[in-house]
């Protein structure tokens, strides 16, 4: 197929990319920066486009039988989600392309009323920026058309890897690199789950190859859980280091958010620390079967050696 990757400089895109290009098909990058495309998706053909203008979103779309949606917003920008979301639409339909797929997050549950969330749990966001998730998926779910354009959505947790510039990984790295301890978000001990970016490509590749899989919504769950504490521990052995960290209390976010844009957007979703979203993917698994998940040592492993290519691990 001819596959748009809608937001293909952020995490997903590249390995997404490089996924697609692998079985086949032909991947168009999509992003406002053709630098930034040309070092993410280097194989791919590159299409600068401000999504946030329909017309550019149309030309985007042009000659595509499918579109994947990995676009990210500024984190005080989640306004931007539903508008961007229509002009894709509007741009598919008019150019009619025949699937897309959209990545989401677990904002659009809000704060979890089972220990496992399936996709049958109520999406009752609490937040600003799970309600915007939850229009964003409202929208693509509604504009399903098994005999036009068909629609689905795919929900991740956290992610990390080699890709994900903005993650909480990614950030602690950074913060390796400076000799700074890391800032984990209170309380640190609950449970919590990641997604290693690269295991997120042949998902997408094989829910593209099952249309009748499109029509509604899918979870894709981590390996497994571990806290935060424990997330960082290993991040910190793998680069050679041990653990420093700074708890972040919701408290202390909001009196840092007078000056840090970044950390005041983060207190509004520190329910997700205090009762996490822990994902169900069997539907997933129900239509592809065994899904390969990256080992938390492995994916750790791999991400710190693209940061450090030096380190010497612990």
């Amino acid at each position: 197929m001819n596959i748009a990757i809608f937001g293909a400089a952020g995490a997903i895109g590249p390995a997404a990319a490089l996924e697609l290009s692998a079985r086949g098909h032909r991947v168009r990058a999509v992003s406002r920066n053709r630098a930034a495309l040309e070092a993410a998706c280097p194989g791919a053909e590159p299409f600068v486009a401000d999504l946030t203008d329909p017309e550019a979103a149309r030309a985007a779309a042009a000659g595509m039988d499918a579109i994947l949606y990995a676009v990210g917003v500024p984190y005080h920008r989640f306004d931007l989600h539903p508008p961007m979301m229509r002009a894709t639409l509007a741009a598919a339909t008019a150019e009619n392309v025949e699937f897309l797929m959209h990545v989401s997050s677990v904002y659009p549950f809000g704060r979890p009323q089972t220990t496992l969330v399936a996709e049958t749990h109520p999406r009752d966001p609490h937040t600003r920026k799970g309600r915007m998730r939850k229009i964003q998926e409202d929208l693509v779910l509604e504009a399903h058309d098994a005999a036009g354009l068909r629609t689905l959505v795919l929900r991740l947790p956290d992610f990390y890897g080699p890709t994900a510039a903005n993650s909480a990984c990614a950030y602690a790295l950074e913060n390796i690199a400076h000799g700074k301890p890391a800032d984990l978000l209170a309380p640190i001990d609950t449970p919590h789950e990641w997604v290693y970016v690269p295991d997120v490509a042949p998902v997408v590749a094989d829910l593209f190859a099952r249309p009748g899989a499109f029509g509604t919504s899918y979870n894709l769950a981590g390996p497994g859980v571990m806290s935060e504490r424990e997330f960082a521990t290993k991040l910190f052995a793998a680069a050679g280091r041990s653990l420093r960290y700074r708890e972040a209390s919701p408290m202390l976010l909001r009196a840092i958010g007078l000056f840090n844009r970044t950390m005041r957007e983060l207190v509004e979703m520190s329910y997700l620390h205090e009762t996490p979203v822990i994902l169900d993917d069997s539907k997933l698994h129900g239509i592809l079967g065994t899904i390969a998940k990256t080992s938390y040592d492995d994916g750790i492993a791999a991400t710190v050696a693209a940061r450090f290519p030096n380190a010497v691990a612990a």
